[in-house]
């Protein structure tokens, strides 16, 4: 979980990077290039983050959930909470 932001500049993170990537897995890494922003460094704590990172940036997961929203409230589709109780307890088992 990401929790505080830090500006480092590139000079500095050219130097050490490896310090820079374990420290991103804890908080926002913000490059400076002549004192202004100019890029992120972002670190994963682990596999199951990349995964997470890949998905909220992947433009074609994100249309799809666009569209599977905008089908639950044109009242097509079945909500979770529908859903009988006995099979989402299989459901959720099934993500373990």
């Amino acid at each position: 979980m990401v929790q505080a932001m830090k500006q480092i500049a590139l000079s500095e993170v050219k130097d050490d990077l490896s310090k820079y990537l374990r420290l991103a897995e804890t908080e926002e890494i913000i490059i400076t290039k002549h004192g202004k922003p100019a890029g992120i460094l972002v670190g994963f704590a682990s596999e199951d983050d990349w995964f997470d990172y890949k998905l909220e940036h992947d433009p074609r997961f994100l249309q799809r959930i666009a569209r599977a929203r905008e089908s639950l409230r044109d009242g097509k589709g079945v909500r979770l909470e529908e859903l009988p109780l006995r099979r989402r307890r299989l459901s959720r088992q099934s993500r373990r």
